[in-house]
């Protein structure tokens, strides 16, 4: 089991923009201190937490965070319209577009999503596999 995710960044306000853009959307919380952001759901007494937690932090050596070639992060949104307003707020919050929300003839009938990167440049993506909802055939 993943425990938690941690991205760097070189402008914690910058980063907090954008994660504040849709991470509380989907039910993450923020703790905030000096060593940068912390997200995790919410966990009720008596109950285990669920993971992963996710973490922006300045890097660790103090050099430059970069983004890993290959790496991202996926995100599980509630529907398809969610996908579509939370990828938009995230662009409107200082993100870019590395794909409009929408079916990928390689991924299953029901699996909608949309990739982002932040503003440090880390690969994002917000997904439904809501099979409830209309797929890719119909």
């Amino acid at each position: 089991m993943i425990a938690y995710v941690t991205v760097g960044a070189d402008d914690i306000s910058r980063a907090k923009r954008f994660y504040a853009a849709f991470l509380p959307a989907l039910g993450y919380g923020l703790k905030e201190g000096v060593e940068g952001l912390s997200y995790a759901l919410p966990v009720e007494p008596g109950q285990s937490p669920v993971l992963p937690d996710f973490y922006v932090k300045p890097t660790f050596d103090g050099r430059p965070a970069t983004a890993g070639n290959g790496t991202m992060i996926a995100f599980e949104a509630r529907s398809q319209s969610q996908v579509r307003d939370l990828h938009a707020a995230a662009l409107a919050a200082g993100g870019s577009d590395e794909g409009q929300p929408g079916f990928r003839a390689s991924y299953g009938p029901h699996f909608y999503v949309g990739y982002l990167r932040d503003p440090q440049g880390n690969k994002i993506a917000m997904f439904s596999s809501n099979p409830d909802e209309p797929g890719r055939d119909g």
